[in-house]
């Protein structure tokens, strides 16, 4: 047997009680699911090709992509007469490794038709804080040195003024300036969730790829995130609905994309044809391998999945 392999088993083995805690919080997220009527699905991994964003990169697979969600199948479900869904799987994202990311994590994400994003919180914050107390966490969590109040209600912040509180110029001369992205990594994000799991929401509009804008102010979107110890966790938002104003956000991240010479996709038009048909919902992604970070004080990613890339 090579010293490799050997390695490889004792890294495994050094593991089995944080997979442990893996698999329970897995089982509580579906009690919970299971308790409230949500019906579990699955969708395909492979598919023709993912929602065009900006920032986010497919793996391809033959002449087809890995999904990088499964919000796509998800909501033509939806757009089916499904009410309420939820689906724990694999996605995968190009060019994503280090700490906090890897280039294939899991992925909770669920809708509930009738929600907008405020009761998508509501629901967010209670599914947490179920599972972490059928997991024993009743009060608080310790990661990385911060103790985190988990008790209701938990904080909410729009991202204005986050922005205002936090970060050395405002929200709208970070989008001028084009270092939005720049100063919430630096300034803004490490300042979340710390004493309390906290939800920063009503994004710029154009930051939005597939949320829906407020009827009373359109720069901004109904989209949030939710932080716990200063990581991202999770985003949500009230889905948009519109077929053409969705055709024309994907259209605009196409060009971007063509110019930063990253895969070209095609329009995704058959989730464009069940949009006309969804109705009114909203839906959240939630990183599970960051989660079982945060339950089992992990500082690296590598330390809560069985196999990395590097050992396969």
């Amino acid at each position: 047997m090579s010293e490799f392999h050997l390695d490889d088993n004792l890294n495994l083995a050094r593991k089995s009680q944080v997979l442990q805690e893996r698999a329970k919080l897995i089982q509580s997220i579906r009690l919970f699911f299971i308790h409230y009527g949500f019906f579990e699905i699955e969708t395909p991994l492979r598919i023709p090709s993912p929602a065009p964003e900006e920032h986010i990169e497919a793996i391809t697979s033959d002449n087809w992509f890995l999904q990088t969600s499964p919000e796509l199948c998800m909501k033509r479900l939806l757009a089916a007469g499904y009410q309420r869904i939820f689906q724990i799987s694999k996605c995968f994202r190009a060019a994503e490794r280090g700490d906090k990311h890897l280039p294939e994590f899991t992925m909770l994400e669920w809708y509930t038709i009738g929600f907008d994003y405020h009761q998508l919180m509501d629901q967010c914050q209670a599914l947490l804080i179920a599972a972490l107390k059928n997991m024993g966490h009743n009060q608080d969590i310790v990661w990385q040195n911060k103790k985190i109040n988990l008790v209701s209600p938990w904080e909410r912040i729009t991202v204005a003024d986050a922005f205002l509180k936090y970060a050395p110029v405002t929200m709208e001369e970070a989008l001028v300036q084009g270092m939005f992205d720049e100063i919430m990594v630096d300034h803004v994000e490490p300042r979340l969730g710390i004493n309390r799991p906290t939800f920063i929401y009503d994004y710029p509009a154009k930051l939005a790829a597939l949320a829906k804008t407020k009827m009373n102010d359109p720069t901004v979107a109904e989209r949030f995130e939710l932080y716990i110890g200063g990581l991202e966790l999770a985003n949500g938002f009230s889905e948009l609905t519109d077929a053409d104003e969705q055709r024309y956000r994907f259209e605009e991240a196409l060009k971007t994309r063509a110019v930063k010479n990253w895969t070209p996709y095609t329009i995704p038009e058959k989730f464009l044809q069940a949009l006309q048909t969804m109705p009114p919902c909203a839906g959240i992604a939630l990183g599970i391998d960051r989660l079982v970070m945060i339950l089992t004080n992990a500082a690296n990613i590598d330390d809560v999945v069985a196999f990395t890339p590097e050992m396969l």
